[in-house]
């Protein structure tokens, strides 16, 4: 519980605010495109990796909410536990330090693609038959004229388009925390703190000065040796 409300401050809900507005943006724009991947999720998994999981998945299911209520994509609510899935998924992956390298990024995406794409096709094939009104209808055609049935179409189709949409949304929030100064970061709490190198046990460190007065009588002992 504790958890939960650390991760509703003011600034995590205007941050929110700004994620809702993010998804519903580029996912309106990649849908009137007829593209086949959504990018509907940056601004949930910006949100779970800076915030936490809580946030991530309210920001998700809120997104999609909001999309339906508005009208720009009726169909949205559906998949609106999903949306929220992916935003715990993100808090969980950027906690763990996955979104501090671009490689581990791109695998925290792929897995939860992967995990979009199964909870994903059941319902779009038993809630809409397969047709959900985005660019993704092109490829569920192409797999049921390829001879598949419509659950196996829609599970091909986001195998396919949902990996591939989830890698793309966070190397996209990657490079944003990367571009991100430290102080900001660390103003949400979620992202792991970069591990500072610690001197050798039993060593300890010299004042600047002291040091170079060490190595000018090391120095001097040195050629005084030499003379005699």
């Amino acid at each position: 519980m504790n958890s939960f409300r650390k991760e509703f401050t003011t600034l995590s809900i205007t941050l929110i605010a700004v994620g809702i507005a993010l998804n519903l943006a580029l996912g309106t724009v990649v849908l009137r495109l007829g593209l086949p991947l959504y990018l509907d999720s940056i601004g949930t998994v910006l949100v779970g990796a800076l915030v936490g999981p809580w946030a991530g998945a309210a920001t998700g299911f809120l997104s999609n909410l909001v999309w339906t209520l508005t009208g720009l994509y009726p169909q949205a609510f559906a998949w609106a536990g999903v949306a929220a899935i992916i935003g715990a998924l993100a808090g969980v992956f950027a906690r763990s330090g996955w979104l501090n390298s671009i490689g581990k990024a791109a695998l925290a995406g792929l897995i939860t693609g992967v995990v979009s794409a199964v909870l994903s096709a059941p319902i779009a094939t038993y809630v809409f038959g397969g047709v959900v009104g985005a660019g993704t209808d092109a490829l569920v055609a192409a797999f049921r004229a390829a001879g598949l049935d419509a659950l196996m179409s829609n599970v091909a189709q986001g195998t396919f388009s949902d990996p591939l949409d989830k890698l793309v949304s966070f190397v996209i929030v990657w490079s944003l925390l990367l571009a991100l100064p430290a102080r900001e970061k660390a103003r949400f709490g979620n992202l792991p703190v970069a591990s500072t190198a610690r001197a050798p046990q039993g060593a300890t460190r010299r004042p600047a000065g002291k040091a170079a007065k060490s190595a000018a009588k090391k120095t001097a002992t040195k050629k005084a040796t030499r003379r005699k």
